[in-house]
């Protein structure tokens, strides 16, 4: 829908999913709300969890990468191969070798475009607001907050037609090793904005503490509830990281800056000096449309955007908190490079797969 809001011309031709009904309910969506800019066919339907190769063989320009975070590192490397643009939604993998594998990818990509859904990057005031500290309104960054406190999203249910697998697959969210866990799926987008206001400069370490107390029941899988973390710069700088899905408790996501001159709020679009108070009042267009046209602009000038390096290093900052609050420990940038751990079967088939249990902190490694 956002892709096509953001260029008149654009049409959709193609749809993947690893579950046939998955499909026949976007299907439907799509066709209601697109009219004539609806192209898809029963020929241009494409099910299993190879679907991303059959996509691949259809008349496409632009792949949309939607699926969980797991399977994004081998889609995008497909893509990229076969000369396709993406757009390659947050977070990027779920383990190290995953993210490095995507920005080898993004590296090597050659005359594509490839745009990242970390879409605070393309809203305006957010643009805006970011400007201005670098202009030094606020002074030298002493402290960043980032708050993503919010409650429970969707659960899909069990079906006893549904092997593990496809029951994991089908509820993502609640497994480590196809989501990330809270940090890499949704608290991204905070951690994002950190790595932003520090330069795409990566933190020099990382702690934290975090856990499961409201969602313990089995169907939640292995992944926490709340997550604590601080990161650490070279220069002393510290960003304070707290995420939380918990229903009924206070919530709040914004991001506070903190420098020697004055103070800002991100995702408010407001700053403050002692020369008085700045905030944004340009326009305010959908960034998820605003992300999209910035793509399709670049593919019709040739001028190629290619967001591979923060969208890697993002994703990679997630994981170094996650890792922190699951083992307990701490961690530097230079020990999270060299982690190895590769999250997710051996081989991937729709039949038994134990995900592993919930982490427990001076335990798991």
């Amino acid at each position: 829908m956002n892709a096509c809001n953001a260029d008149k011309d654009v049409i959709i031709t193609a749809l993947a999913d690893a579950f046939p009904d998955r499909i026949a309910d976007c299907r439907k969506g799509l066709e209601r709300e697109l009219a004539d800019k609806y192209k898809v066919t029963d020929d241009t339907c494409f099910s299993g969890l190879d679907c991303h190769d059959k996509l691949l063989q259809a008349d496409v320009d632009v792949v949309i990468l939607a699926q969980p975070p797991y399977f994004r590192p081998e889609s995008l490397k497909a893509c990229v191969a076969a000369g396709k643009h993406v757009f390659c939604e947050k977070p990027v993998g779920v383990d190290v070798p995953g993210v490095l594998s995507v920005m080898e990818t993004c590296e090597n990509a050659k005359n594509v475009s490839i745009v990242s859904g970390l879409c605070w990057r393309y809203d305006l005031g957010v643009r805006a607001t970011m400007e201005k500290i670098k202009e030094g309104s606020i002074g030298d960054i002493i402290t960043i907050q980032e708050n993503y406190l919010t409650g429970e999203l969707w659960h899909r249910g069990k079906n006893p037609e549904w092997s593990q697998m496809e029951y994991q697959m089908r509820n993502w969210l609640y497994f480590s090793w196809l989501s990330g866990d809270i940090p890499l799926e949704q608290h991204i987008h905070s951690l994002d904005k950190a790595m932003w206001l520090m330069g795409d400069e990566p933190p020099a370490r990382a702690y934290g503490t975090g856990g499961r107390q409201k969602r313990t029941d089995e169907k939640y899988g292995n992944v926490y509830d709340h997550f604590a973390s601080c990161y650490e710069w070279a220069d002393g700088v510290k960003t304070f990281s707290y995420c939380r899905q918990q229903n009924d408790c206070f919530n709040e996501v914004e991001d506070w800056v903190y420098g020697t001159k004055g103070k800002a709020k991100i995702l408010a679009n407001h700053v403050e000096n002692a020369s008085g108070v700045w905030k944004y009042d340009g326009p305010k267009p959908s960034m998820y449309d605003v992300e999209h046209e910035f793509l399709f602009k670049s593919i019709r000038s040739g001028e190629h955007i290619n967001n591979g390096d923060y969208m890697g290093k993002s994703t990679l900052m997630a994981i170094m908190g996650r890792n922190a609050c699951y083992t307990g420990k701490d961690i530097t940038w230079e020990e999270l490079l060299k982690d190895e751990t590769r999250l997710g079967p051996d081989t991937l088939a729709l039949g038994d797969y134990d995900p592993g249990r919930v982490p427990i902190p001076g335990m798991s490694k």
